[in-house]
């Protein structure tokens, strides 16, 4: 049987990575980018870190998949909380995601967020894989992720945009992730692990990185032991 190729998306988290793996990685260059590849059972990971960011994600995913031929992309990482159950540390899986700065509505007279490729402003991520997570992973809470290039740090436009879009977290690649995913057919699957919660902004996040990285990490690692 030919073994998984797991294309693996990180924004900022990497460390996490060299800490769990250190010497077992090997590192692939590309112009712009250090991929690491490594191996979890029979499955073949390369693991990129593409910085923040929509665009930056949106590149590493294609990346992955055109260079590669990766079978899915895993992204995990860290998020922020926009209501109250979503506290430090609580880990997800993201059902679909709201791109929630993009905007055409001024000459396609549709809603904020929404991609005329679909038929409601959410861009689903893979719903088998999503379930399969779930079974592995009872733990997880199945979630709708709020994407865009803005650290949102200030409680009330984190409760806004739980508002506006029935959002449970928010990040900065999500979007790009799934989108450019569903564009190649490629299954994608995102965990997060909520670093900063309604009530934290920058402080919160850069002391809880590390550990929040690791735990995220260590379920997905899991997952794809488990039956990725």
């Amino acid at each position: 049987m030919t073994a998984v190729k797991i294309g693996m998306l990180v924004a900022v988290e990497m460390d996490a990575v060299f800490k769990e793996y250190g010497d077992s990685l090997t590192r692939i260059e590309k112009p712009g980018y250090e991929i690491y590849h490594y191996k979890v059972d029979d499955a073949d990971i390369y693991a990129l870190s593409s910085g923040a960011g929509e665009i930056a994600a949106a590149a590493g995913t294609q990346l992955l998949i055109t260079e590669f031929q990766v079978d899915v992309i895993v992204n995990f990482g860290v998020v922020g909380g926009l209501t109250p159950e979503m506290g430090v540390t609580r880990t997800c899986v993201v059902e679909k995601v709201v791109h929630y700065d993009f905007d055409t509505s001024p000459v396609d007279h549709c809603e904020v967020g929404r991609y005329l490729d679909y038929p409601e402003v959410y861009i689903p991520a893979t719903p088998e894989l999503v379930e399969k997570a779930l079974r592995i992973e009872p733990t997880l809470k199945k979630v709708a992720c709020a994407s865009g290039d803005k650290f949102i740090a200030d409680p009330e436009k984190k409760r806004a945009l739980h508002e506006q879009f029935g959002a449970d977290i928010c990040e900065m690649e999500a979007a790009a992730i799934v989108l450019t995913c569903n564009r190649n057919q490629v299954p994608c699957l995102l965990l997060k692990t909520v670093s900063d919660s309604i009530h934290g902004g920058a402080e919160e996040f850069n002391r809880a990185l590390d550990e929040t990285a690791g735990i995220c990490l260590k379920i997905t690692e899991r997952i794809i032991r488990e039956g990725l």
